[in-house]
């Protein structure tokens, strides 16, 4: 995975539809569908997407004020995520263009407009995902390859980083700061676990348990059950 992509979409049929396509661009991920404009903001914040779809008009609220909340957005974040408009309207798509949209695709989405709407975005927005991270210790630094690790446990106030090969990196910061700081494809799943979805491979709903590498089971909560589904739609491909 090298991009990942947020949905503003209130219906579910459409949400549903949109995935099935985007199943065809292994390389994205779904890190969120955004119902409302109560939650949009939060969720940008909180998985930094690089890219965001929305269908014009938004049914659960007023245009007018979707198009400032997001105006507002590009006022305060650093990284601006490629917004792209989705609608059967060509005003509708003339108005999110002038609110700061980079792109729009026309209703109903086919395969190959996506494709090239996907192919415009990868040529402005090249990737900036970073390859390991630094670890220090007091004098001691370790570069860790992300890839290579398998999920984060806190412990108290610091972090033990699993790796591939069995060994425990551990770390002086809290859980909370390496949720801030990881790639997309890192997330909380728990109070206590982050879990590098590229590891995942069962989810079990009825008994809140996350298996990674086939071999070692660690504990979900529901209050992370945006991160689950998010894994799910990753998983079920």
């Amino acid at each position: 995975m090298r991009f990942s992509f947020l949905l503003i979409d209130d219906c579910p049929t459409a949400v549903g539809e949109t995935l099935e396509l985007f199943k065809n661009f292994t390389n994205y991920f779904c890190v969120g569908v955004v119902k409302d404009n109560q939650t949009l903001i939060e969720q940008i914040i909180k998985f930094r997407p690089q890219l965001v779809i929305s269908r014009i008009p938004v049914k659960t609220g007023d245009t007018t004020l979707f198009f400032k909340t997001i105006m507002e957005l590009f006022q305060y974040l650093e990284n601006i995520p490629y917004f792209v408009a989705l609608s059967s309207s060509p005003i509708h798509a003339l108005e999110a263009i002038r609110a700061g949209f980079s792109d729009y695709i026309t209703e109903p989405l086919h395969l190959h407009e996506l494709g090239k709407m996907l192919f415009k975005f990868e040529k402005r927005s090249p990737p900036a995902v970073s390859a390991s991270i630094c670890i220090k210790s007091y004098s001691d630094y370790q570069f860790v390859a992300l890839q290579d690790i398998i999920y984060l446990k806190a412990d108290n106030n610091t972090t033990d980083i699993l790796m591939e090969n069995g060994k425990t990196v551990n770390a002086y910061k809290t859980l909370k700061h390496f949720e801030n700081v990881l790639p997309f494809y890192f997330l909380r799943i728990h109070k206590s676990y982050i879990v590098n979805i590229n590891h995942v491979s069962r989810i079990h709903f009825s008994k809140s348990k996350c298996y990674v590498n086939y071999n070692e089971i660690l504990p979900f909560s529901f209050t992370y059950k945006v991160n689950i589904d998010a894994i799910i739609r990753k998983i079920n491909i």
